[in-house]
């Protein structure tokens, strides 16, 4: 019986991808989440998955930042990319980033079960003629760093770029500000920055919008 995982924040599109996986895979076991931290505890409980059928802009995730994170703490799992943007240049990054297809959210049916398909035997599926391109340092550099993280400083790290204070991430995530500063503290030194600007820079550089614009020199 074939595992595969559906993340995605909108429950009509989740349906919709459950529908098309059972079309061509009637006892297919299929597990959901809705924002990455549910994301992160389904990768972690489902050993035996198969797949990650990935939206890039559900809550908590920002960018190519969840795709990175999940392919470094799990990177046996295969993932496609489901998302609106159409743009190549999208579709270019996310497979560098690691991602093994990509399905923009209007494809139909036949199509979705094509891209399963094609990445279940161990390819890469592309809806157009886009190609890995190489990243910008910056970016690449951005990434491996975030990929560093722990899961639960990853869920810091998108609630600093949300704007959240050290109070409120503390209240979301259950635990005190002392606890919440020690993760800064870790964050900071792995994405070699000190302070919480930096960090949110850093974390910007996976940013859906920096396709098209080349790394800025350095003032």
């Amino acid at each position: 019986m074939r595992e595969i995982l559906i993340a995605d924040d909108h429950p009509l599109f989740r349906d919709a991808l459950r529908r098309s996986i059972l079309t061509a895979w009637p006892q297919a076991l299929i597990r959901e989440a809705s924002d990455v931290a549910s994301l992160q505890a389904l990768v972690d409980d489902a050993a035996d998955a198969e797949l990650l059928l990935l939206d890039l802009h559900m809550p908590g995730a920002s960018g190519f930042s969840a795709l990175v994170h999940v392919r470094a703490q799990h990177p046996g799992l295969p993932i496609i990319v489901i998302s609106a943007h159409e743009e190549r240049s999208v579709v270019a990054r996310a497979i560098a980033h690691g991602a093994s297809g990509y399905i923009p959210k209007s494809a139909p049916v036949k199509a979705i079960v094509e891209a399963i398909h094609h990445v279940l035997a161990g390819g890469v599926w592309l809806p157009t003629d886009a190609a890995p391109t190489p990243l910008q340092p910056a970016e690449a550099d951005a990434a491996s760093r975030i990929a560093e993280l722990t899961p639960q400083q990853f869920r810091v790290l998108a609630m600093i770029g949300e704007g959240l204070l050290n109070k409120q991430i503390a209240w979301d995530l259950g635990v005190s500000e002392a606890t919440v500063k020690a993760h800064m503290t870790a964050i900071m030194r792995k994405l070699g920055v000190g302070n919480r600007t930096q960090v949110a820079l850093i974390a910007n550089q996976l940013a859906l919008e920096a396709a098209a614009t080349p790394s800025a020199p350095a003032a």
